[in-house]
């Protein structure tokens, strides 16, 4: 058991089940973007060669700055954009994009919004915004009713029937994102992608929200990615964590090796920014310089390098590595390993 940062009490992970296969799987996943408007002829790389496995009943978080394509990656993901290279894998499987294949998989892989008051119908009531997804998917009949009362219980709302006739004017920030995990769970989903899941809400509730997610994982081995900027939300709930950065997967392992023992230096400036109780786990803190990564002009060699205090403060110099750094690319990490990092520093788990 630990405490976040409310000192609600969130229960210990469980973890994927060993040698188990994955239930999704991204292989060198690609996602461009050909340039419009005032950046006609610049095309954005906003995924390049992402290799990412969830595993059966495991938490992933996703994490990174604003720009790093963690988001592109995610709608890649869920099938609500196709891919320009590379694939995604579920149950082994390639997707397939006919409309047929992915209201399928679509109802195996629900997305929970950041933002639970856009993602919900004004003037739909309660147990008609719970109720639309068994709907779409002809699911329910009869037993609709009770169908929507199991995913509001589920989701911590009861008595569910109290809400039926409830709207989302009618109900705090947390009982909203409840309402929107409820319409996920309607569909006895495989896979939650979860944007960035607390943000929205007060400081009161996160924890509440984040314990739900890994009791649900618990009681019916979901498995979730968390798309989040906030390592602390990674350190309270997820099983691993991948740092991303300018389209690519730049540190990968157990959440509790990667944020006690970051290896990329991308990584250290993170925590930095994360506040006390994750920063106190990774030594003295770096801090990130220079300009937000951008896609349309991805630099020669380690795309961190125009950002890194390594090079900076005269660390890569001093180990012989510093040319390298500006002119050779860093190969992409495999989905398969532990913990990884994508730096040739000293003490860093080069892929």
């Amino acid at each position: 058991m630990s405490a976040d940062t409310t000192g609600a009490v969130i229960p210990a992970p469980r973890g994927p089940e060993p040698g188990a296969t994955p239930v999704l799987e991204t292989v060198d996943l690609r996602m461009t973007f050909t340039g419009r408007g005032l950046r006609r002829g610049f095309d954005a790389r906003a995924v390049d060669g992402v290799n990412l496995r969830v595993m059966p009943g495991e938490i992933i978080a996703l994490a990174g700055e604003s720009g790093c394509g963690k988001t592109t990656l995610a709608r890649t993901i869920l099938g609500l954009e196709k891919p320009t290279g590379g694939q995604v894998l579920y149950r082994g499987r390639p997707l397939a994009y006919s409309s047929h294949a992915l209201r399928r998989y679509r109802r195996d892989v629900q997305l929970v919004l950041q933002d639970p008051t856009g993602a919900l119908n004004p003037r739909q009531s309660v147990y008609e915004a719970v109720a639309e997804g068994l709907r779409i998917h002809g699911l329910g009949g009869g037993d609709e009713e009770a169908l929507v009362a199991s995913a509001l219980a589920r989701a911590g709302l009861r008595p569910p029937e109290r809400f039926f006739l409830s709207y989302p004017h009618e109900l705090s920030g947390g009982q909203r994102q409840r309402v929107v995990i409820a319409g996920a769970l309607a569909l006895e989903p495989s896979v939650i992608v979860a944007d960035e899941p607390v943000s929205s809400l007060d400081a009161s509730v996160r924890g509440e929200i984040l314990a739900l997610l890994l009791r649900l994982r618990q009681e019916m081995g979901l498995s979730v990615l968390v798309v989040t900027h906030d390592l602390g939300l990674a350190w309270n709930i997820a099983d691993r964590i991948a740092v991303m950065y300018l389209g690519r997967i730049v540190e990968v392992g157990p959440t509790e090796q990667v944020l006690a023992d970051p290896k990329h230096p991308y990584t250290k400036a993170l925590l930095a920014v994360a506040g006390e109780g994750v920063t106190a786990r990774a030594g003295r803190p770096v801090l990130l310089q220079g300009e937000p990564p951008d896609p349309t002009r991805i630099p020669g060699g380690c795309r961190f390098h125009p950002r890194c205090p390594a090079l900076a403060d005269g660390t890569a110099a001093a180990a012989g590595i510093a040319d390298r750094c500006r002119t050779d690319d860093i190969p992409i990490i495999p989905a398969t390993g532990g913990h990884m990092a994508a730096c040739r520093l000293p003490g860093a788990v080069t892929a």
